[in-house]
């Protein structure tokens, strides 16, 4: 048996392939080169009058005629260079040619025949057919390269669009997931890099579990889920969940998007769904990743297209069926991720395919305190930065939000020259996030701006007075954006809002147009984002909660994401009757903030100069003008109650502490004694 020699392999191996792409372009390259910078006849071109005159005074002794291309070609004597080219006869030297076109070969036979009747010269004579090979050529061979060459060209194209490899066209087919296997430890993320989202990780460990140790689950006869949808608002971490599934699990782990199943040619989704679900099951067990799932789950139409062909519902039904079906789909996992589950179709979301459906909602105070914590790490802060503080500066950020405003932290203070972040850096951050740029160079008038300080001043006044109105936080006429001017607020983060939440920040909204009216006796166009927001709360108070006496505990709100009916779900009566409750709501509360800033005039006033002096104030100033606020906000109570549960858990582990340690020193004192009693 011939032995291979390993050096040889080891070589053959290192070589690299050869592509034949390359060689088929030099070819066409050398073919135009030819039929463009061929070396031609160098022949002087002239009439065939001229040419007549050269065979009569005997300067040509042999003559090619080529009756196809209807050209005479003539041979030079030597001799008769000079009279023929001229001072070019050195560059004719090797080839003395002249050419003429002629009419017919009746005219070229009476030339020759003349001159050998006038003067006795006997001219050779011979009669050719010139082979225009690269005519040929480009006649009937270049429009077959060509067609291959775009063939080629389309083809490679769509092996771009069908998920690369061979095949190209015909692998359209083919999925475009990206498999995550058991080696692959680059850029790996596990559970503990994730902040918050206990519940949500809680869940999803369980699955991660039984694919590491499914006896321990079948052996009680139970199931594991065989799809998990995660849903929750954009930014709130679905995805980076994923990523955890796929840095823990020691199995194969397949992740693409929604919208990578569909294209533009009919039928590719439904084969990419099948594909996918092939190559899992031959990994299993295994999990299937599906983000965006909405840009295929999206709930099936009634008339769709009018009895087209509609090539995102083929390709539902194709995951349908690979999901639960009459095909076994042992071992396979299927996790989904969307933002627009209100939109899923039913079928997708029924148990046997999406088992459970886990919530990822925006993190709240004690989350986000968590998730600062993972995202400064990288950064240099210094003293000034308290995280408890900077948790409760932005409520309803979700940890996107948070990395951005870590982030713009260090990209202002490394603006500003400084060597490390402080507190003032990241207050301008979530500024930045929230309200925009700063406009500083905006013109503004002194009326103008006084109508700002005013209607800013009534936000203020009128939230400081109310119970259940949003604590101020600070309050700017600089401009930001498209504001002129705002006020920061610290949103209770509630999990139930009842009507008397609702009125007092209704109220606060008003408060700007309010001041506007009583304190300038004017309107303007500045509070038209206040205006929009009441009359959605209101309508939304009548319509949808039930919040008006004369429609009570009615709801027109539409959960099912239904979208088909042509009519409202109400009479044009109860129309009118929402329109009068919603307006009288709004006037109410108008009254009432009118009302609040009459009897707090002057701190008012004194609010809005102080506004127009240092154009940014804070909380302390308020405080100092109308004292205390005698509430206290829901965050203050949700950080005192953490506080204490805090404590109380370290004092428990105080308790057990020495319980443990006793017998220890109780040793160490026994030795001491044996060691005496021994000496």
């Amino acid at each position: 048996m011939e032995k291979k020699n390993p050096k040889n392999t080891q070589q053959g191996k290192g070589k690299p392939k050869f592509n034949l792409n390359w060689l088929y372009f030099l070819i066409l390259m050398a073919l135009f080169s030819a039929f463009l910078f061929g070396d031609k006849d160098n022949a002087k071109q002239v009439s065939w009058t001229v040419f007549e005159d050269y065979l009569n005074k005997g300067y040509v002794e042999k003559v090619d005629v080529y009756p196809n291309k209807k050209i005479a070609k003539g041979a030079v004597l030597k001799d008769s260079l000079q009279q023929v080219f001229g001072k070019d006869a050195p560059s004719y030297a090797k080839r003395p040619l002249v050419s003429a076109k002629f009419l017919s070969d009746e005219a070229v036979l009476r030339s020759i025949h003349k001159i050998k009747e006038e003067t006795g010269k006997v001219i050779e004579f011979e009669v050719k057919q010139d082979s225009d090979y690269m005519g040929i050529f480009v006649m009937f061979f270049l429009p077959v390269i060509l067609l291959v060459l775009l063939f080629w060209l389309l083809n490679r194209r769509m092996m771009g669009m069908g998920g690369g490899g061979s095949g190209g066209i015909f692998n359209v087919g083919k999925s475009k997931a990206q498999l995550f296997d058991k080696g692959d430890g680059k850029n790996r993320i596990t559970f503990k890099d994730i902040a918050g989202l206990q519940e949500a990780k809680q869940e999803i460990e369980e699955i991660v579990a039984f694919l590491k140790n499914p006896s321990k689950y079948t052996e009680l006869g139970g199931k594991i889920p065989k799809g998990v949808l995660l849903v929750g608002p954009p930014g709130t971490g679905k995805t980076l969940l994923a990523k955890a599934v796929a840095g823990e699990a020691d199995v194969p782990f397949f992740s693409m998007s929604g919208s990578d199943f569909v294209e533009m040619f009919v039928g590719v989704g439904a084969s990419r769904v099948r594909d996918l679900f092939r190559q899992a099951k031959e990994k299993a067990p295994s999990i299937i990743f599906i983000d965006e799932i909405d840009a295929v789950g999206r709930a099936r139409g009634k008339n769709v297209n009018f009895g087209g062909n509609d090539e995102r519902e083929n390709t539902l039904n194709q995951l349908l069926t690979e999901m639960d079906g009459f095909a076994s789909n042992s071992g396979v996992i299927i996790l989904a991720a969307t933002n627009r589950a209100d939109i899923l179709d039913k079928a997708l979301l029924r148990a046997g395919r999406f088992d459970r459906q886990i919530q990822v909602d925006l993190p709240d105070i004690h989350e986000r305190k968590e998730i600062f914590k993972v995202h400064l790490r990288p950064i240099k802060i210094d003293e000034t930065v308290d995280i408890d503080f900077l948790s409760r500066q932005t409520p309803g950020f979700s940890g996107a939000d948070i990395a951005n405003v870590c982030n713009e932290a260090a990209l202002i203070a490394a603006r500003h020259n400084k060597s490390f972040v402080g507190k003032q850096d990241f207050l301008d951050a979530v500024d930045r996030i929230i309200g925009g740029l700063e406009k500083k160079n905006r013109i503004t008038t002194m009326a103008e701006k006084k109508s700002i300080a005013y209607h800013e001043a009534g936000h203020a006044t009128i939230s400081w007075k109310l119970e259940h109105a949003h604590p101020l936080v600070k309050v700017s006429i600089v401009p930001r954006g498209m504001a002129l001017g705002a006020a920061w607020y610290l949103p209770e983060e509630r999990q139930l809002t009842i009507k008397e939440h609702m009125l007092d920040e209704m109220c606060a909204t008003l408060g700007g147009r309010a001041a506007e009216e009583i304190f300038l006796n004017q309107t303007s166009t500045g509070a038209l984002n206040d205006l929009e927001r009441i009359t959605k709360r209101a309508y939304a108070m009548v319509a949808y909660f039930g919040m008006s006496d004369k429609i009570p505990n009615l709801s027109y709100y539409n959960s099912s994401g239904n979208e088909y009916g042509f009519t409202k779900p109400y009479s044009e009566a109860t129309a009118e009757t929402i329109d009068e409750e919603a307006k009288a709501i709004v006037a109410e509360q108008y009254e009432r903030a009118k009302q609040i800033l009459r009897d707090n005039a002057e701190g008012h006033n004194r609010l809005a100069e102080l506004l127009l002096e240092r154009e940014v104030i804070f909380a302390d100033d308020l405080e100092k003008i109308f004292g205390k606020r005698p509430w206290a906000s829901r965050s203050d109570e949700l950080m005192r109650l953490n506080e204490e549960a805090n404590k109380k858990k370290q004092l428990e582990e105080a308790k057990v502490l020495p319980e443990v340690k006793a017998p220890e020193v109780k040793k160490e004192e026994d030795k001491e004694e044996e060691a005496q009693n021994h000496i």
